[in-house]
This record gives C-alpha cells, sequence and structure tokens, in this order.
C-alpha cells in the first residue's frame, strides 16, 4: 500500500531539514580543513613561498589516497572511527563526519588548483615589496582565487547533496532514508518521485547560488 502523504509531508519536510543539515555543515566544516589544506599545498610547492617537500609530498599523497575511494565504501570502511568519535554510526551527526573528511580533501584539491592558475609575477611583486608569507596568502593567494573557488565549492555541495543521499541509504537520516526505505524497499514510486525531485531543486538552488555569488566577487 502507499504512504498516506497527508500525513507523511511532515516527515518528508524533516529528512529535507536533515539533509540540508549534513549539507550546510559538511560544507563549513569540510571548507575549513580544505581551504587550509590546499592554501598547504600550494605554498610548500617546489620554488613557492614556503617550499617544503615533506610535507607537500605527504599531504598530496594521503589525499590522492583519499579521493578516489567511492564515498559508500568510505563511509562503511571508516565506521569504526565514525562510532569512536560520534559514539554512533547511525543518524545525521555520524553522516556529517565522513563526509566532512571526504570533503576537505576535494576542497583541498580545488583550493591548490586554482591557486596554480594565479600569475607568479603577482606574488613575485608581492615578495619584492617585502610582503611575508603571511600577508601574501591573506592579501593575494585568498583574494585572486576567490571567485573560481566559490564555483569550485558550489561544485562539491553540490557532490555533498549526492553523499547526503549515499549515507542515508545505510542509517544517515535525510532524503536517502526516506527513499529507500519508503520507496525502495516499498516499491513506492511516488516516494521516489518526491524525493528526487527535491533533491534536484537542491541542487538546481546551490548551483544558482554559487553561480550568483562567484560573478558579483569576480566583478569586483
Amino acid at each position: 500500500m502507499g504512504v498516506d502523504w497527508s500525513t507523511f509531508w511532515p516527515r518528508i519536510v524533516e529528512a529535507t531539514g536533515e539533509t540540508l543539515l549534513m549539507v550546510a555543515a559538511t560544507l563549513f566544516f569540510g571548507s575549513i580543513l580544505g581551504i587550509c589544506m590546499g592554501l598547504l599545498l600550494f605554498v610548500t610547492r617546489e620554488n613557492n613561498i614556503l617550499e617544503n617537500k615533506i610535507i607537500f609530498n605527504l599531504l598530496n599523497f594521503i589525499i590522492n589516497i583519499i579521493r578516489p575511494i567511492p564515498f559508500i565504501i568510505f563511509l562503511v570502511a571508516i565506521s569504526q572511527a565514525t562510532r569512536l568519535v560520534i559514539g554512533t554510526t547511525i543518524g545525521t551527526a555520524a553522516a556529517i563526519f565522513p563526509m566532512t573528511i571526504v570533503a576537505s580533501f576535494t576542497i583541498a584539491r580545488v583550493v591548490e588548483n586554482n591557486l596554480v592558475g594565479i600569475d607568479p609575477g603577482v606574488i613575485e611583486a608581492a615578495k619584492a615589496m617585502g610582503a611575508s608569507p603571511m600577508k601574501i596568502i591573506f592579501t593575494v593567494l585568498i583574494p585572486e582565487a576567490l571567485g573560481p573557488l566559490i564555483l569550485g565549492l558550489t561544485f562539491v555541495s553540490i557532490s555533498l547533496i549526492d553523499f547526503s543521499a549515499v549515507a542515508g541509504t545505510v542509517g544517515g537520516g535525510g532524503l536517502g532514508h526516506i527513499a529507500m526505505t519508503y520507496g525502495y524497499q516499498r516499491f513506492d514510486g511516488s516516494v521516489m518521485l518526491v524525493t528526487v525531485i527535491i533533491l534536484i531543486v537542491m541542487v538546481q538552488l546551490a548551483q544558482w547560488l554559487g553561480n550568483t555569488i562567484s560573478k558579483k566577487i569576480m566583478r569586483r
């Protein structure tokens, strides 16, 4: 039998809120960690302002290991670490932990790629004026890469919506859990359709917001 939509809509709203919470929290914490790692990757590259081959090679190696792992496999693989840190492997908080780890490494690579595209002459000019490495980072690197970085974070946020749906299928809550429990397992196509539509709307809004913010920043 199909669900009673008159009573099921509040559950859909709750699941949508859980998905938004997972994405927002992961994007916040992942951005902090990812931007720091991306900056560290860039400044420790060969011939850069804080060249350090050991740090660069170690961080680059770790990122190259984590990024190719499919999220659902990574989610299961670190379940014991999730239980140790969060206290459980079920629920929204338990989903945010592995999502943040994956997002931070992805964002780190996005940040590094954007910084590599900056004209080296701008950095050299700042060094010639006597700017310290920290001043170059905060007054040259970050402002120059901010517009493209927003677009990169937009791409990551869309991926996180996908990750949240995957996490929901293994007890993470949110729309993925609704789609799996009430749609797939109970063969209710209407539930699947509603969750898919909501996810599509989220992706479109995220893309529009990211494009709008990026355009405003790059015009400046």
